[in-house]
Parts: C-alpha cells; sequence; structure tokens
C-alpha cells in the first residue's frame, strides 16, 4: 500500500501539473488533512477566506443566496478540483458558500501561508497567480450560465 503524503497527492493534482518541485514543496508546507460532513457549510459568503480546498473525495455546491428564491447552486465541485480563490484576493472574503453535498474529505492550503510565500518568491507568487485566475474565470462563467438559466426567459 502506498503511503499517502502531500507531495504524491499534490504533485499528481491537476492543477498542480508541472509546478516546478521546489514551488511544490512550498505549497506542501502549507497543507493539511480536512474532513467536512454532508450538509456543513465549509465557507460563508463575506467571511474571512483563509483558506483554499483540494477535494479528495465527496461533492460540495457552490451556492449563493437570491431573494425571492433562496440558496442557488452555481457549480457542483467534486474529486480532484479545486475550491477557493478569495483567500488570493483582497479583501480576502468568500464571494459565495460552499456547502459539502456528501461527506467530503480534502486538502486545505493555508492561504495566509501562501500569500506570504507568494510575496517573498515572486516567480512563485506569479505562478499561483496565474492558475487561480483560471479557477476565478471558470467560476464567474459558471456563475454567468446560471444567471442565463434563471432570468433567461423572463419578459
Amino acid at each position: 500500500m502506498a503511503i499517502e503524503t502531500f507531495e504524491r497527492l499534490l504533485g499528481e493534482h491537476p492543477f498542480f501539473k508541472d509546478l516546478e518541485a521546489s514551488h511544490l514543496a512550498t505549497i506542501v508546507g502549507c497543507a493539511s488533512n480536512v474532513k467536512f460532513e454532508a450538509g456543513e457549510f465549509i465557507f460563508r459568503e463575506r467571511q474571512p477566506a483563509e483558506r483554499f480546498y483540494v477535494i479528495r473525495h465527496g461533492q460540495v455546491a457552490v451556492e449563493t443566496f437570491l431573494p425571492g428564491r433562496g440558496a442557488i447552486t452555481i457549480e457542483t465541485m467534486r474529486d480532484g478540483e479545486v475550491l477557493g480563490w478569495s483567500w488570493l484576493f483582497a479583501p480576502f472574503k468568500w464571494h459565495f458558500d460552499a456547502r459539502a453535498v456528501t461527506l467530503v474529505r480534502a486538502l486545505a492550503l493555508d492561504g495566509t501561508c501562501l500569500r506570504g510565500k507568494c510575496e517573498k518568491d515572486a516567480a512563485f507568487g506569479y505562478e499561483i497567480m496565474k492558475r487561480f485566475a483560471e479557477v476565478a474565470i471558470r467560476r464567474m462563467e459558471a456563475t454567468q450560465l446560471q444567471l442565463l438559466d434563471l432570468y433567461g426567459n423572463q419578459p
């Protein structure tokens, strides 16, 4: 049986593909294991964004609240996906809610730790910024599609 190390888990993840070994080692130093039960909120809109997550197992609903409609699922995240980008951009507050739909096991990466390391190493910071810009763009596109579904058929 192979030993599950943060280095191996993150090194095999598509989000971290082709990341320099020294940069991967930097990220590993900010990682921890977390678990969320079905129905538990992982983070809430407008609360401090202090980490991001690499989902190893389970499903997470990324939601927003619409008056008169309640919670709307913008996107459902699954095994192997990266959850959260608000930790990287001031004012470091979540823009959505994230709720575990099933039992979720993930790696949590400390955003404060990583922001400090990005500040000290410009090449590392640029690489992280490029990767998370893609995450943010995908989330905005998913939100746009959801809004079109909600409001596209109204007069």
